[in-house]
């Protein structure tokens, strides 16, 4: 029993990621063994903020490596968040905060989404980018949302 709740409370301390889900792709490279090399258009929901969905793509690497899951994905990508909803937050914002990860090699590497809250210009700014373990990429993409009222469907 104490070991279940030392557990749900590891849990409880985790930060909230989204998980994303495949909306389509597109090959881009022929393999004549594994998965071809593609582009994979994700989309995800921010676990903390109601009503904005972001929609992200990225080159996924295929052939035998890729198909095993060892192989490195390359640090591009490219995202849109969009307002779908009246926006309501799930409790304080920080700056930076991490709202997707998910690994892109192996170990090592790692592709990210993280917010900010402009408060000057009342908007909130996703940026996407890879990092590795030893040496990170400047490659990045960024997106804004303003947060304008939600009309009510009639």
């Amino acid at each position: 029993m104490r070991m279940a709740k030392g557990l749900l409370g590891l849990l409880m301390a985790l930060p909230l990621l989204a998980s994303a889900e495949e909306i389509g792709q597109v090959s881009t490279v022929f393999k004549f063994v594994g998965p071809n090399d593609r582009i994979v258009v994700e989309a995800f929901d921010d676990p903390k903020v109601e009503g904005v969905t972001c929609y992200l793509s990225r080159a996924k690497t295929g052939g035998v490596k890729g198909g095993l899951g060892l192989a490195e994905d390359r640090a591009e990508a490219s995202i849109a968040c969009r307002q779908v909803g009246p926006i309501n937050f799930k409790g304080e914002l920080k700056d930076g905060e991490e709202v997707f990860k998910e690994r892109t090699s192996l170990v090592f590497k790692t592709m990210q989404v993280v917010r900010f809250l402009d408060k000057k210009r009342n908007t909130l700014v996703y940026l996407v980018y890879s990092d590795r373990l030893i040496e990170g990429s400047p490659q990045n993409a960024v997106t804004a949302i303003p947060i304008l009222p939600w009309a009510p469907v009639h």
